[in-house]
């Protein structure tokens, strides 16, 4: 029987690398919980097998409903009714009602709301294994997001209406932030929030391109304050799907069918205010936004590991003049860089959610409960912790998205070269995948935004702090090589920060600023790969592998760095030539 977790070694070894057991007691704030909840976990062992059976529960529902059914979603799509519902299609409805029997759509939500109270690192996971069955469920599997953001900062009075019927998935949700004229760009945002002189309060207007705008719960960011015209006019108020809220198209897209991408329209809808007016952008959205940043991480992984398998198992059995075309050195040297990428995709957004968790492990002990309590020692040492993670995280968030997006693409592309033309036929899924990917690319932020969003993190030296410390340990002997051609690259990294600081006026950094992530996160990946292979012979290989590759571009992007080269800026319209008069 199909299994997505127990099948993929790749994750069974980082869900025991990675210290879980950590992030377990975090959670589960000293195991207090068992008292209350008896199938809540009494220990680190204890938790570790809860989160093991949760996932391998997970990779059977993904291996043998899910994965079935994508073909026939892609092609049937949602259906939008005449009264402004939507239909799902028969796979993803049918998946809905799986994971909410199986207890699986309030992941990290507390249990007295029903939830699994699991770190986000194990949610991740998940998130991985659904998207590889199908990367369009996944966009409603994991707004979860939605029900955190409630949890987080709602009022106790919406968190008992609202979070029981998520967690038993009844209810879905949507973030609803895009409109026509607001994309990236949502201090732009004009949807109004106002209220009447009851104080109740109510939206006007239309929203587009929302991701499961036909789910239960949807939170609108709007504008509050009309008299405010920037991101501190915003607020956020959550809407009941109902008769004064209407979906009034589904977008038809390239990929991602199963997933209906709304318009809405807000005729006066009525809601409730989340937490504080003007935090809506601010604290609350971005804090949504991080949690979406590393889910649309993980369907990237998701898209890519499904890709690889296809092509190797097709490199594998396809035969030309009379061999397995796995043996032709070109294809294997394909395969490897796909392998090495999936892996290194993962790699990063595991660990990037793994600093989510110590991050808000060390809020929420601060946070909650009676501060008098905590020894003023302890006080400090979390309120470090909270400041260190929260620097990474503005620094790793953004990398793991760029990257995991970008490699979705890379590797379902080479897929598709590997199958040749029957990759381009819908007889074979990776065509699909090719679809699926290119959205990662772009919601949640585009990779151009992601790169802007982590340069200042490779600039400040949060980049290199993260290197140096995952370098602070003892490795074998055997990896002195590795760890010198790290080093080496930390040198070049260097050079080239200095350069752009030195030379920069803000347009030259912005030039160079995807060269100088790459970089930073090249090595980051490289020190995560190292203290891998400290315990894992095949990841010995695979480190050697991704330093072969790597140092000579960080050479190549130094150089370019430092060249103090701007013929893009200094000769952009003879290059590009005049903007062309379409038809």
């Amino acid at each position: 029987m199909a299994n997505f977790f127990t099948d993929n070694e790749d994750i069974r070894f980082l869900f025991e690398h990675l210290d879980v057991a950590r992030l377990g007691e975090i959670v589960e704030e000293g195991f207090k919980y068992h008292a209350e909840f008896d199938y809540a976990p009494e220990n680190a062992a204890d938790a570790l097998d809860n989160y093991r059976r949760i996932l391998t529960s997970l990779g059977q529902i993904a291996g043998e409903d899910i994965a079935p059914t994508a073909e026939e979603t892609d092609k049937v799509g949602n259906l939008l009714n005449a009264d402004g519902s939507v239909t799902y299609a028969p796979g993803i409805a049918k998946a809905l009602r799986l994971l909410g029997q199986a207890d699986l759509m309030g992941f990290t939500l507390p249990y007295r709301f029903g939830g699994l109270n699991c770190p986000n690192l194990v949610y991740t996971m998940s998130n991985e294994i659904v998207s590889r069955a199908d990367a369009a469920l996944m966009n409603i599997y994991g707004l979860q997001g939605i029900a955190e953001t409630i949890n987080a900062f709602a009022s106790e009075e919406l968190k008992q209406q609202y979070l029981p019927p998520m967690a038993s998935g009844k209810w879905t949700g949507a973030m609803v932030l895009t409109e026509p004229d607001a994309g990236s760009d949502l201090q732009a945002v004009k949807t109004r929030g106002w209220q009447d002189e009851q104080g109740n309060w109510y939206v006007s207007g239309v929203k587009r391109f929302i991701t499961n705008g036909c789910g239960e719960v949807l939170l609108v960011l709007c504008r509050t304050e009309p008299e405010i015209s920037d991101g501190r006019g915003l607020s956020v108020i959550l809407v009941e799907r109902g008769p004064k809220v209407r979906v009034r198209r589904l977008e038809n897209k390239l990929g991602i069918h199963g997933s209906p991408t709304c318009e809405i329209f807000f005729d006066d809808a009525p809601g409730k205010l989340v937490g504080e007016r003007q935090r809506g952008l601010i604290t609350y959205v971005m804090s949504l936004m991080n949690g979406a940043r590393i889910g649309i991480a993980a369907q990237g992984l998701g898209i890519g590991e499904a890709a690889y398998r296809v092509a190797r198992n097709y490199a594998n059995s396809r035969k030309q003049f009379g061999v397995a075309i796995q043996n032709f050195p070109a294809v294997k040297d394909l395969l490897v860089d796909m392998s090495v990428d999936v892996q290194a995709a993962r790699t990063l957004t595991y660990y990037a959610a793994f600093c989510v968790d110590l991050e808000l492990g060390a809020l929420r002990r601060l946070e909650l409960g009676d501060p008098s309590t905590i020894p003023p020692e302890e006080k400090k040492t979390l309120r470090a912790t909270s400041r260190k993670y929260k620097g990474y995280n503005k620094l790793l968030t953004p990398m793991a998205k760029y990257y995991a997006s970008e490699m979705s693409m890379r590797v379902s592309n080479s897929a598709m070269a590997v199958l040749g033309g029957s990759g381009y036929m819908k007889d074979y899924p990776v065509e699909r995948y090719l679809r699926d990917s290119r959205i990662t690319t772009i919601y949640e932020g585009t990779s151009q935004l992601q790169v802007v969003a982590a340069v200042a993190g490779v600039l400040s030296g949060t980049c290199k702090d993260v290197v140096e410390e995952l370098l602070a340990k003892d490795f074998p002997a055997e990896l002195a090589d590795a760890l010198a051609g790290i080093r080496q690259g930390l040198a070049l990294l260097d050079q080239a920060l200095e350069f752009m600081k030195a030379n920069g006026a803000n347009q030259y950094r912005d030039l160079c600023a995807r060269k100088a992530v790459d970089m930073g996160l090249y090595l980051i990946v490289a020190a995560l790969f190292a203290g891998q292979a400290a315990v894992n012979d095949r990841k010995k290989a695979v480190l050697r592998r991704w330093l072969a590759d790597k140092l000579p571009l960080m050479g190549a992007f130094k150089d370019q760095i430092c060249s103090g080269q701007q013929v893009t800026l200094q000769e952009f319209d003879a290059i590009a030539g005049p903007v062309p008069v379409l038809d």
